[in-house]
């Protein structure tokens, strides 16, 4: 800690070196490395990674390179993309609950699945369901309001909920609703289990031989099979019977409707499947942690907890029209964004290379495992100022303009950039809007939450808060 960190109140202190775990100088030998990477990935990076723009050479997983210059993230998630396909470890991850949907699948199957989805989240859309997102967020907050003034609760669940809340009432008119608490304990169980790296994985084993993660998943990739075919079968027994008539067709029924523009052909009963559960499942869970993270960090700054009250109440009572303008709630949207920027939904991308190639002055062998992580980018020193403090500022009309587009992605990049991520901010600044409007936050666990990566970037043993009413 500096002389001037020493010198600051502790609260001060708190928010400006949010707690993650700290880099070490020295290497780590094998047996470690695998031990590091099952318990939490986070801590394999080494002080080197937030110093150096490129690091590469042998390891683990045979020749890799970690990329932390935003020219060389540039030429492989957008100029060179191609060359680039996701690695066998992350989908050996990802594909077991998620199937072969937007996040999973690659090539041909990929590009007509991005074909068929991208017109269901265009900004004319978005704007449309955000209205439709103030119900959900509202009830939430009576319920959170009803609560004895003063209760600990563990706020990661609350907001696992709201977002599964707005999920079911935005895109699926409900066909979902009721479950929230199941689908809730069902996605930390499958984050909990296949989201922590297997060494058997790490180690190219034969997938026939069993993995105690996946084994561990599967009563929570069941329930998600038998919901989604639940689902999808309602919906089209309506269909077929001529009694479903919305005002707007949900997600579900574009999906079930949604034709390739350029073949003309539909997605199956397994693809609608697959996107489902991606759609709930990583969509809801991201959106969940930033603003379970953003709570947490503005209950340890209270200039900023006051700066987002003042502009909150002067916003008006239509949020869901603030938060589309954008100006009337910046500061808000800044905080969501700092959140996200030391604590990214989605810590690390990878990646194979299929030929060589050359990023900036570094060689990519063919075969070789290319990572670009934003919690890397995000806290990197030559990238940042005080890349570790919680400066919301930085995202501020005015300062936003001076970052690198390709130092900051909590959404990716590329042609394989966050579908939905004009619908995730907006959920994030009317949700965060909504609640401290009426209700205050204040952390109250015996020890700061340490950041855990399981596929998502989650707080290690939840978010423990006070909550007490700040108006009527």
């Amino acid at each position: 800690m500096s002389a001037a960190d020493a010198a600051m109140p502790a609260a001060q202190t708190r928010r400006r070196r949010p707690p993650a775990p700290v880099p070490e100088e020295r290497e780590f030998g094998r047996l470690e490395l695998l031990l590091r990477l099952r318990r939490n990935p986070l801590t394999i990076w080494r002080t080197r990674h937030f110093r150096e723009p490129i690091v590469a050479g042998e390891g683990l997983f045979g020749y890799g390179v970690v990329i932390s210059d935003p020219d060389a993230v540039r030429h492989v998630l957008v100029e060179n993309a191609a060359n680039y396909r996701k690695d066998d470890l992350q989908r050996a991850v990802l594909a077991p609950g998620l199937g072969e949907g937007l996040l999973t699948a690659e090539g041909e199957a990929w590009k007509r699945a991005r074909r068929t989805l991208a017109p269901l989240f265009t900004p004319r859309r978005v704007a449309a369901l955000a209205e439709r997102m103030t119900a959900p967020t509202e009830r939430t907050v009576m319920r959170m309001a009803r609560r004895r003034s003063g209760r600990i609760v563990d706020i990661s669940a609350d907001m696992t909920r709201v977002t599964y809340d707005i999920l079911a009432e935005t895109m699926f008119s409900n066909a979902i609703a009721g479950g929230a608490d199941a689908f809730g304990k069902a996605l930390t169980r499958y984050f909990e289990t296949q989201g922590r790296i297997d060494p058997l994985d790490v180690l190219g084993a034969p997938s026939w031989l069993p993995r105690i993660g996946r084994w561990m998943a599967r009563p929570a990739i069941s329930f998600f099979e038998a919901q989604v075919k639940a689902i999808i079968a309602e919906r089209q027994a309506l269909h077929a019977g001529g009694s479903w008539h919305p005002e707007k067709p949900d997600l579900l029924d574009a999906l079930l409707a949604a034709r390739d523009p350029e073949t003309g052909t539909g997605l199956s009963n397994a693809e609608v499947g697959a996107n489902i559960v991606t759609f709930i499942g990583a969509g809801h869970e991201t959106t969940a942690n930033a603003l379970t993270w953003s709570l947490y960090l503005t209950s340890l700054a209270p200039d900023v907890r006051d700066a987002l009250e003042a502009e909150i109440d002067a916003a008006g009572e239509d949020l869901a029209a603030a938060a589309l303008t954008g100006e009337r709630l910046a500061l808000t949207r800044a905080v969501i964004e700092e959140a996200m920027r030391l604590y990214p939904p989605v810590p690390s991308l990878s990646r194979t290379a299929l030929a060589d190639d050359m990023a900036g002055a570094c060689v990519i062998p063919k075969g070789a495992l290319v990572v670009i992580s934003p919690y890397l980018l995000h806290r990197h020193e030559t990238l940042w100022q005080a890349p570790e403090q919680f400066r919301p500022e930085r995202f501020l009309p005015g300062a936003r303009e001076g970052i690198s587009r390709y130092a900051y992605l909590p959404f990716g990049a590329g042609p394989r950039v966050c579908i939905g991520q004009q619908f995730a901010m907006i959920e994030a600044v009317i949700v965060l809007a909504t609640l401290l409007r009426r209700l205050r936050f204040v952390y109250a666990g015996a020890e700061a939450p340490m950041p855990v990566q399981r596929i998502t970037l989650r707080p290690g043993r939840g978010m423990p808060m006070r909550i007490t009413a700040r108006r009527g």
